[in-house]
């Protein structure tokens, strides 16, 4: 195969059709960031208990 015959991948993108995120995957990422700001909480609180003289 000839590489000048290969799409590239900005024409295959320009080929894709627009699909809308589904309501399951809207709630994945919701929870994902909730979590990860959760999280980073958690920890902002746990290293004022182990190292209180570091802040």
């Amino acid at each position: 195969m000839s590489a000048q015959n290969e799409p590239t991948i900005s024409e295959e993108m320009q080929k894709m059709e627009y699909e809308p995120l589904l309501p399951v995957e809207k709630k994945l990422i919701a929870w994902s960031l909730l979590l990860g700001v959760v999280l980073l909480g958690v920890l902002y609180k746990a290293s004022h208990f182990f190292f209180p003289g570091g802040h």
